[in-house]
């Protein structure tokens, strides 16, 4: 296994964490069902709106250029939400053939012109694809959505179908300043820690592949909580 930040060139975006803390327990259920409100309702309630500008562009280049992917490869793209990153490999390796799995059926209805009739309905932890079948299997910030145990499993799918080729990124945190931050602005993990717990668990389950975390990077106004937040905290993560 290697640490590498494959999403090194996404985009630094602005969160009010302590806009996002008001409501939170109702917000969290919305968001767990991955709907319309999680993808484009309120920012309270997930991504504010997800649409396609082409951050995923450099991305796609590095993954391409990490795993040597050429035309033929396959490619999985596990938790593809919209689909964007599938459109944007495609473009950058002409001939590469990339599938999706997600859950929502609101982001298969709503996906990238690109992606549609490529993307599967299902689970992390059940992969509807054979063993050995993926020149590279990509998990970004979708198995910590998952209990403990279910995380385990999705974790021994994607070494699986890719082995020794996976890329898995994950929430985590590395104090109690993070983890106060990352508890009042996450709303859909269920299985969460520091980066230790991460690989442990990437052992226990056999994995082989490449990992980073997503950190939320915080203000020091807003460890104060939500009434002497004034300033947006600063996250890079995928588009949440």
């Amino acid at each position: 296994m290697a640490e590498i930040n494959l999403l090194a060139k996404y985009p630094r975006a602005k969160r009010n964490l302590a806009a996002r803390k008001l409501g939170q327990d109702a917000n969290r259920l919305v968001a767990r069902k991955f709907g319309r409100e999680y993808f484009d309702g309120a920012r309270e309630q997930g991504y504010g709106g997800y649409r396609y500008d082409g951050r995923w562009l450099p991305i796609a280049r590095d993954i391409a250029a990490h795993f040597r992917l050429e035309g033929g490869d396959r490619v999985l793209d596990i938790g593809c939400a919209k689909g964007f990153l599938m459109r944007d490999l495609i473009e950058v390796v002409p001939g590469l053939e990339v599938w999706g799995l997600e859950i929502s059926q609101y982001a298969i209805e709503s996906c990238h012109g690109d992606a549609r009739g490529r993307v599967v309905r299902g689970t992390a932890q059940r992969l509807p694809f054979a063993s050995d079948s993926f020149a590279a299997a990509l998990c970004i910030n979708v198995v910590h959505n998952l209990e403990l145990d279910a995380c385990v499993g999705a974790v021994k799918e994607i070494e699986r179908v890719a082995p020794g080729r996976g890329y898995i990124q994950v929430d985590a945190y590395r104090n109690d300043d993070e983890r106060d931050a990352f508890l009042d602005w996450v709303l859909t993990a269920e299985t969460f820690g520091k980066p230790d717990m991460w690989r442990e668990l990437f052992e226990r389950a056999g994995y082989t592949g490449d990992y980073y975390w997503t950190i939320l990077e915080i203000d020091a106004d807003l460890t104060r909580g939500v009434a002497g937040a004034t300033t947006p905290s600063v996250q890079r993560e995928r588009g949440r």
